[in-house]
This record gives structure tokens, sequence and C-alpha cells, in this order.
């Protein structure tokens, strides 16, 4: 029963992933023929497939910059760089897609940690660096095993010192993935898609207004009382903005 139940699994996944497949060289061929509203409802029922990738996001993005709405297409450029970091195209894209939004916000200067932390350690997801961490362990085990089972002093000096540095950059490689795991669950970031919003002292409608920003600025989301959310800009303004106005770059 249960190799049935595996075999039925692997059909139906398989039938999935031709289906997804399908779905994204139709959409690709939509957009190529200008149709980017039909690309992009081709797009989003694959990602409703739960089939993300850093590719979909891109050409979401693409589609929704020809049609010139920028909210969405700065976040879907930003959803793809959550998953590929380094991803040269949608950097270049997402630079191009930020000259289309009003606002102009002066990023605070950063510390040189953070600066040190965004430009190395961030180059790569904490997924990438969880692969370094195993690929570290296995290498720190095998060098103790030839250090263990050496004969000459020479050859067990080297593997001493070699599997010692290995569980040092091991060591060292675990603090950082923590630390970026955690950065990325807990820091909300997000888009505004409402064409102008106002930001408010309080989350109350009667409240007052404290600044205005406009669709495709990037906010961190702080707090979230009843539909408000609590949010910051890069220059360090706080304020309520109703929630329905924003998009946070971790959901689907």
């Amino acid at each position: 029963m249960k190799k049935v139940l595996f075999l039925f699994l692997m059909i139906a996944n398989s039938i999935t992933a031709q289906s997804v497949d399908s779905l994204f060289t139709t959409a690709n061929e939509l957009y190529k023929n200008g149709s980017f509203e039909a690309a992009i409802e081709k797009y989003k029922k694959i990602e409703s497939e739960k089939a993300i990738s850093p590719e979909l996001y891109l050409n979401l993005g693409n589609a929704y910059y020809k049609i010139n709405k920028v909210g969405p297409t700065i976040y879907y450029y930003e959803k793809a760089l959550k998953i590929d970091p380094l991803n040269t195209d949608v950097k270049n894209n997402l630079v191009f897609a930020k000259r289309l939004a009003l606002d102009n916000i002066e990023e605070i200067p950063k510390t040189f940690f953070t600066q040190f932390n965004e430009n190395y350690f961030q180059k790569l997801s904490y997924d990438t660096w969880a692969v370094i961490v195993v690929v570290f362990s296995f290498l720190a085990s095998v060098l103790f095993l030839l250090f263990y089972f050496a004969h000459t002093p020479i050859k067990k000096r080297f593997y001493f010192t070699t599997s010692s540095i290995s569980f040092i950059v091991l060591i060292f490689t675990l603090f950082i993935t923590y630390s970026q795991y955690n950065q990325t669950k807990n820091k909300k970031e997000a888009i505004v898609f409402a064409e102008k919003t106002a930001v408010r002292n309080a989350p109350t409608l009667n409240s007052d207004e404290v600044f205005t920003i406009h669709e495709g600025t990037k906010v961190i989301v702080l707090d979230a009382i009843d539909n408000w959310k609590k949010i910051k800009l890069i220059d360090g303004k706080l304020g309520w903005i109703i929630a329905d106005e924003i998009k946070l770059l971790n959901e689907i």
C-alpha cells in the first residue's frame, strides 16, 4: 500500500511539474508578444502553485514594469533578490524600477559593521551559508579522522592543524548562518502598493498625518494593530499606515 501511495505521489508531482513548465512557457510567449497582463496571470498562477524561483519573480517584475505598475515591479524584484541575492539581472532591473518611484529617501549613514555585513555576509542567503556549514563540518570530521589514524608526527601535526582551522571556520560560519536566519525572519520588509498614502502618528484615521509616501517605497514593518502597521523608513521616520496599502515581502 505504501509503495502504491509513493508511486501515486511521484506521478502527481511529475504532472504538476509538467503543468508548471507549460504555464511558464506560455507566460513567456505572451510576454514576448506584448500581452503583459495575460502573462502576469500565468506567472501568478505558477506562484499560487508554490513553484517559486528567482526567474519567476524576475519575469513578474519585468511584466509589471512594462505596464508601469511601480509597486508590483519593485515588489517582485525584491522577492527575487530574497531568493538569489547575487542575481545581477534582478539588481540592474531594480535600479531602473526605483527610478520610477516618486519618493527619494536618503538613508541614515550605516556603521562600519553594518556595511561590512551587507557587503560580504548578506551577499549569500542563509541557505547558502548553511551549505557552507555542512561542508566544513564534513571537512573537519574527515581531517580529524585522518589525524587520529596518522602514524607519522608530520602528518599528525598537519591534520590536527587543518582540522582545527576547519572547526574554527565551522563555528564562524554557523554563527553567520544563525545571524542571517534570524535577521531574515525577524526583519519584516514591505513595499507600498498604494499610489499615495498618508502615514500617521497613531493607528487611527483621525490621528495626525506625519508624512506621505508613494507607490514603490520600501518600508520596515515594526508592529501591527488591527488593520494598521507601524513602519519605519530608511531615513528613520516612523508612523502608522493602513495594512492593505503595503505588501510584505515574505508573503506569497
